[in-house]
């Protein structure tokens, strides 16, 4: 149907009809066709406003709500219901004084409403309180404010009044007051004449809590501060300044884009069109600053990851526009410096730089989504190496090998098509046959990069061989290391495979040892460090080099500290020998019918070398945790790299598998590093990240695994384990760990609920594997203690009747889980005592539950009939009528019960109860001639 099919009259009738029905999605299309069609702006229209504003509400889209309220309000002011409406949403925006006007506009024109008043009070009194409140902020503020631009005030003094001003800008009215009392100007003025780099940290910090989910002062602060004041600050050599100058920066981006910090945070395609112009801005600004010859190192590697996540379709988009703005040019000439090569005009660059270029260069191409757009990106590519070969100096030709390199590390693709372009592997390999050192290293070093795959580059491999072994006799060890790892890619070209072995028996064991000569020698520098465990990582897939490595502590040790200092262009070299040695790539499953026919094909059936079994692989993961392999991780996980996130999250999910080294992992802080990593990065990297949590979760108690707001969060990465697409491991382990979560408080358990947990858990209580199933009652059972929980079985639907049915589980702790859930819900729920019912073998399940000998079934049998007793005469009624009731006389009449154990003194107790239940409905009475004290208060007969 279209929408001139119809009055705007009748779209609001359809519209009543549907709203009156629960149908918000439809409600909402039917009035805004009335709107559309509409042209005028007249009484009626007023109306749809209104009741599309009533249907945003259900949807508790505020912000619409006061929109279409407003309009309305331009048409008819005074309109109660707009007023109404539009009062509730800003109360719910906790807009409270725009709020309490609206509802004193209703009772001016409508004293009588009585709907209002209430509102009205609840509103004046919040009002009041926060008049007190802004009132007490606005004197600390100002107070603050005189203490932090004071100089002549001592430093501590000064610094713990910006901390406070801080603190203060982290709430609503704090921010307003910096704001209001000229505390923008104030701040951003400060460095000038400030010497304190923690002073000026905060100062940045208080400028982007300013900015955070407020676009109105971001405009302002952006318009008399400007982009480049934050370009100022980033360019720094304290770390510290640069984390808090970057985050200022892409809060200002999120306050324009809608976007927020928080993994999976999306942009408001409405916002990003309102403010293209500014975000444009500050891209082009950022573009321009990455080729500033006069900013530091770290502001470079700080600005290139601002536009790396700002890259993907899911934040701002900006990989094309960036090729547009010959941004790719620009990050080539940064992917073209060497740290050690100093000129007039070259760039400060730190160790992390090209690497982080090269993910960045990555992230870019695969947001290309189709082939003209490619092409773009490899004409731009084309075009800066073009320019530099046309130039003359030698310096030209050894930053194109460099850049290329840089590409070989990023968009593999790209670099291997440059490669294979005429004349470029020629110059190459003229560059590594000189006596120029500087010419050997950049030369080594591509060939090594080129030869990440075989088949693709092929050419250069086959005549790089030789070259590298001439290398490797070079007297410069910063050239041999270099040509060493080359030897140890080749080396390594068998993989996982026992039977291949590329280079002659021994060759690898030697390789390996060069590699440790390098890497635990104190007088080596850290880049000569990097490259021998770049070489590691190729030879670990030898078993033979991961048990020799394993046992050698200095050489592990070595690694750990190297790893520990956060430079970006050791996590490959560290992260992929650590995935080698704890064996946590992904394994080729062995289908026993494929290997008989490739036998019979006479294909090569790859071999599991003896110290790959599982035995070997425990203990390497035990010594590398309790070599404190997990501090070197944390620092590694900071990284932007999915692919490097995928790997880190393989290690920490090896070593998470050793439940006696799970304290260990804990305490070096493994948990808040697995969060991010679980939420964000490829699928597989997230999956393993969330099932290194969920193992930390079962052994240990989850508020020391997870202290405070994270306990919070790990909720969501164990229910994304809970998918068909995830292996049954994962899933069991998921659900262990979430029945310990649900064990926690009740703010936990609403967590996992309203992260849509009950739908997820409750598949699994399906599942034709017992332990899956056994785990998902345990989970349910655990979130019975939240009265939420119980809402999903009181409905129409057949939950409690399968509860009843599992109380009767072969498995033991099955019917245990089933019984305990029954029993809680039986105690919150008549509802649901009348629901058991419909189950045609309740009363088989119930007999099952009072005669099982397991005391603790039959405890909780108990409660469930006392509960069911209790409920109402009916539901009691039709437990007289059945044989439950001469099981309950029994059960009250146990005289041995108090010596045989616990429960069974409390499955007397609920007994007779049970019947006291019963007599107090007039169902039975006491047989009064015999009721002595010795016979306890069990003697009943029925009554008509």
């Amino acid at each position: 149907m279209t929408k001139a099919d119809k009055t705007a009259q009748e779209w609001k009738g359809k519209g009543n009809e549907e709203f009156n029905k629960g149908n918000w999605s439809e409600a909402l299309d039917c009035y805004t066709n009335a709107v559309e069609l509409t042209k005028e702006d007249n009484a009626d229209k007023a109306i749809y406003y209104k009741n599309r504003a009533a249907v945003y509400l259900k949807l508790q889209e505020y912000e619409k709500v006061i929109a279409d309220c407003s309009d309305a309000l331009k048409i008819c002011s005074n309109d109660p219901k707009a007023l109404f409406r539009r009062c509730q949403a800003l109360e719910a925006l906790e807009r409270f004084e725009e709020a309490y006007r609206d509802a004193r506009h209703i009772v001016l024109s409508d004293p009588n409403n009585k709907s209002v008043q209430p509102v009205l009070a609840r509103l004046h009194e919040i009002v009041q309180e926060r008049y007190k409140e802004n009132s007490r902020i606005s004197s600390k503020v100002s107070q603050m404010l005189d203490m932090a631009f004071n100089m002549s005030i001592d430093r501590e003094k000064r610094e713990i009044a910006m901390n406070n001003l801080l603190v203060l800008a982290r709430e609503r009215a704090g921010a307003e007051e910096i704001f209001k009392e000229g505390g923008v100007s104030r701040i951003t003025k400060l460095p000038k004449v400030e010497t304190s780099e923690e002073v000026i940290c905060s100062a940045i910090r208080i400028i982007a809590e300013l900015c955070t989910n407020n676009v109105t002062r971001t405009e302002s602060i952006v318009r008399d501060v400007g982009v480049p004041w934050c370009l100022e600050m980033i360019n720094s050599k304290h770390k510290e300044r640069v984390n808090a100058s970057q985050y200022c920066l892409q809060t200002i981006l999120n306050a324009y884009s809608g976007m927020d910090n928080k993994p999976g945070s999306k942009p408001d395609k409405t916002l990003c069109e309102k403010y293209k112009k500014e975000i444009d801005t500050i891209l082009s600004c950022l573009l321009y600053s990455v080729t500033n010859r006069t900013i530091t190192g770290l502001a470079r590697d700080a600005i290139i990851e601002l536009v790396m996540r700002n890259i993907h379709y899911t934040a701002l988009d900006w990989a094309e526009r960036l090729v547009e703005l010959r941004g790719l040019q620009r990050l080539m000439e940064v992917a073209s410096e060497l740290e050690e090569y100093k000129y007039e005009s070259s760039m400060e660059i730190t160790p992390s730089t090209r690497t982080i270029t090269s993910v960045c260069l990555a992230r870019i191409y695969e947001n290309m989504y189709y082939d003209a757009a490619k092409e773009r990106f490899n004409n731009a590519i084309d075009e800066f190496i073009k320019d530099k070969l046309l130039m003359p100096d030698i310096e030209s030709k050894v930053r194109v090998v460099v850049s290329i390199t840089t590409l070989l590390l990023g968009p593999l693709d790209v670099g291997n098509a440059v490669v294979a372009k005429e004349g470029i592997l020629e110059m190459i390999l003229v560059m590594a046959g000189t006596d120029d050192v500087m010419q050997q290293k950049v030369a080594c070093e591509c060939i090594v990069a080129a030869a990440s795959k075989k088949d693709k580059a092929s050419a250069i491999i086959s005549q790089g061989v030789n070259i590298l072994k001439r290398l490797y006799q070079s007297k410069d060890d910063s050239i041999r290391v270099r040509a060493l790892v080359g030897l140890c890619k080749l080396g390594s070209s068998g993989g996982t495979d026992a039977a291949i072995r590329p280079f002659a028996d021994g060759a690898t064991k030697r390789l390996a040892e060069a590699c440790r000569r390098f890497l635990i020698d104190p007088k080596k520098q850290k880049d000569m460090r990097k490259w021998a465990v770049e070489g590691l990582s190729y030879l670990t897939f030898d078993a033979e080099v991961k048990e020799k490595l394993i046992e050698d502590q200095p050489a592990v040790q070595a690694m750990i500290e190297l790893a520990k200092t956060g430079d970006q262009s050791v996590i490959y070299g560290v992260v992929t020998t650590l995935v080698n040695l704890c064996n946590a790539y992904d394994k080729q499953e062995i289908i026993p019918e494929m290997v008989e026919l490739a036998k019979f094909a006479k294909h090569h059936i790859p071999e599991e070398h003896e110290l790959d079994e599982a035995d070997f692989v425990n203990k390497r993961l035990c010594s590398l945790a309790k070599a404190g392999v997990t501090s070197a991780l944390v620092s590694l996980s900071k990284t932007d790299s999915c692919n490097s996130r995928e790997l880190i999250a393989r290690v920490f999910n090896a070593i998470c598998s050793r439940q006696e080294v799970r304290g260990i992992i804990v305490q070096q802080g493994a948990a808040k590093a697995l969060l991010p990593l679980a939420l964000d990065g490829t699928d597989k990297g997230k999956k393993q990240a969330s099932q290194a949590l969920a193992r930390l979760g079962i052994t240990i108690n989850p508020e020391v695994a997870f202290p405070g707001q994270r306990i919070m969060e790990v909720v969501r990465p164990f229910l994304n384990l809970l998918s068909p697409e995830c292996s049954a491991l994962e899933n069991f382990e998921s659900l262990m760990a979430l029945c310990n979560l649900a064990g926690v408080n009740d703010s936990v358990r609403k967590r996992i609920l309203q992260e849509g947990g009950f739908q997820k858990i409750e598949n699994y209580m399906y599942e034709d594997h017992d332990m899956l199933r056994r785990a998902a009652i345990q989970v349910v059972n655990n979130l019975m203690m939240c009265e939420e929980t119980l809402k999903y079985f009181e409905q129409e639907n057949d939950r409690v009747k399968y509860l009843v049915i599992l109380c009767g589980d072969e498995d033991r702790d099955t019917g245990m889980a089933a019984a305990g859930a029954l029993a809680m819900l039986t105690s919150a729920s008549e509802k649901t005592c009348e629901k058991i019912f419909d189950s045609k073998d309740w009363a088989e399940s119930l007999r099952f539950l009072l005669a099982d000998p397991n005391g603790d079934l039959r405890h909780r049998g108990a409660v469930i009939v006392l509960n069911m007793m209790k409920s109402t005469k009916d539901v009691a009624a039709r437990l007289i009528d059945t044989d439950i009731m001469e099981i309950l006389m029994a059960l009250s009449k146990n005289e041995n019960a108090q010596n045989e154990s616990v429960h069974n003194e409390k499955v007397k107790e609920m007994a007779t109860a049970a019947l006291d239940a019963a007599a107090e409905w007039k169902l039975i009475k006491r047989n009064v001639a015999e009721e002595e004290p010795s016979q306890g208060a069990s003697n009943v007969e029925h009554t008509d």
